[in-house]
């Protein structure tokens, strides 16, 4: 019990609710317009995969966007490319109001997650300024619970939105959150990289930086288990929308609560990593996790081989697969970065940018598959789930010959 209390005064309540606000961006910008994917299709006259085409927009800028906040902020701290960020994210919502069709819709997705993709880079690399590896996990576990509230609620208050409004709305409501991350930013946080432990990078050293943490085994192999469970999230999103509202019917009250139902397991998952850091090492937590959501994804799998498959069949699979992301993520993100020192925003860049180039690979690929979409899904699912629960287990052997 003695051992608890240290981890447990680590971080604050308020600190973690602060960064888990600037994490939640992303889920909010991703999930709030999903119920409107239909609508906004009949407006530009475009099928609904086309205008969900917008999500592995939106992962693109994401990836882009980590890998130049990351070094940016080991050079210059961490307050001062939020306050960039944070403004593009503004600007560019806005311009998701006015867009005339559907590829100016996908350009200003880009450009919204240039600056949405910050609060992430920043909130991982504060936590590894200020934790060690434990308290990481902890700290990750803490933030992830708050942060499932985001896609919890965002298609929900999507959904509300649309009753009363069109799907424009939407986006003004996302530039008012970012416009109340950029003054909590301003008021509320501390700058966690004191100057003399930043890195003085020019653009050759961060090119050089970059390989070097790659080369880094004890950050690449957890960042692959973590990035490639993580991707079957990304192609649970994409399909979202086409599976629940158009294979199964659903309508966007519906969708919102199927959708957060799914996303309710990862606060729950979290709680559950949070309850057994003290009784339970990291690795086999990422093992369990990484099982649970490869089994998963088979059943989902299953559910799309059949020719009328129950709802509740395809969703006790979905569940597994995406909730089991409350166990993964925390811990393959506390191994990949327990060695990164001062180089963590630079090392959080490059695990962030990973994790979204896969949910872009995997949003593109869905395009050209010709089954329906419950059975795309599942089959993406299980390709990342299995490639990840193979990296789970080099990350093992690796834990295995260092000890």
């Amino acid at each position: 019990m003695q051992a608890e209390q240290p981890r447990q005064r680590q971080y604050s309540t308020a600190w973690i609710l602060l960064l888990a606000l600037l994490t939640a961006l992303g889920p909010l910008s991703i999930d709030m317009y999903l119920p409107a994917l239909p609508q906004m299709a009949d407006e530009f006259g475009v099928s609904m995969q086309m205008i969900a085409n917008t999500l592995p927009a939106y992962f693109l800028g994401l990836a882009i966007g980590q890998l130049i906040y990351g070094p940016v902020s080991d050079r210059i701290g961490r307050k001062t490319p939020l306050y960039f960020g944070l403004a593009l994210y503004v600007v560019a919502s806005l311009a998701c109001v006015f867009v005339s069709n559907e590829w100016v819709l996908i350009a200003a997705r880009i450009f919204q997650a240039l600056g949405g993709c910050v609060g992430v880079v920043i909130a991982r690399a504060a936590i590894r300024d200020r934790l060690d590896m434990q308290g990481s996990a902890q700290a990750f576990s803490s933030m992830m619970i708050v942060m499932g509230l985001a896609p919890i609620l965002a298609p929900m208050f999507g959904a509300w939105i649309l009753t009363f409004f069109p799907w424009q709305a939407i986006f003004i409501t996302l530039a008012v959150i970012g416009v109340i991350c950029w003054l909590c930013v301003h008021f509320f946080f501390k700058e966690s990289l004191p100057v003399e432990r930043r890195l003085n990078l020019s653009l050759y050293q961060v090119t050089t930086l970059y390989a070097a943490i790659l080369k880094d085994e004890s950050f690449r192999k957890p960042m692959f288990a973590g990035c490639l469970t993580g991707a079957a999230l990304f192609c649970y999103i994409s399909s979202a929308s086409a599976v629940f509202m158009g294979q199964y019917g659903l309508s966007q009250q519906q969708f919102s609560y199927a959708f957060a139902l799914n996303a309710g397991g990862i606060m729950l998952m979290s709680s559950l990593n949070k309850h057994l850091n003290t009784r339970m090492d990291i690795f086999p937590r990422l093992r369990l996790s990484g099982t649970i959501q490869c089994f998963g994804a088979v059943i989902v799998v299953s559910a799309g081989l059949m020719n009328h498959a129950p709802l509740w069949l395809l969703m006790s699979g979905l569940c597994l697969v995406v909730s089991g992301i409350g166990l993964t993520g925390p811990n393959a993100m506390a191994l990949a970065m327990s060695k990164q020192g001062a180089r963590a925003g630079t090392a959080s860049a490059i695990m962030g940018s990973m994790q979204f180039a896969c949910g872009l690979l995997g949003g593109v690929i869905l395009n050209f598959l010709i089954w329906k979409a419950s059975l795309n899904m599942g089959l993406m699912m299980l390709m990342f789930t299995s490639a990840g629960l193979f990296a789970i287990f080099k990350v093992g052997k690796q834990m295995n010959t260092a000890a």
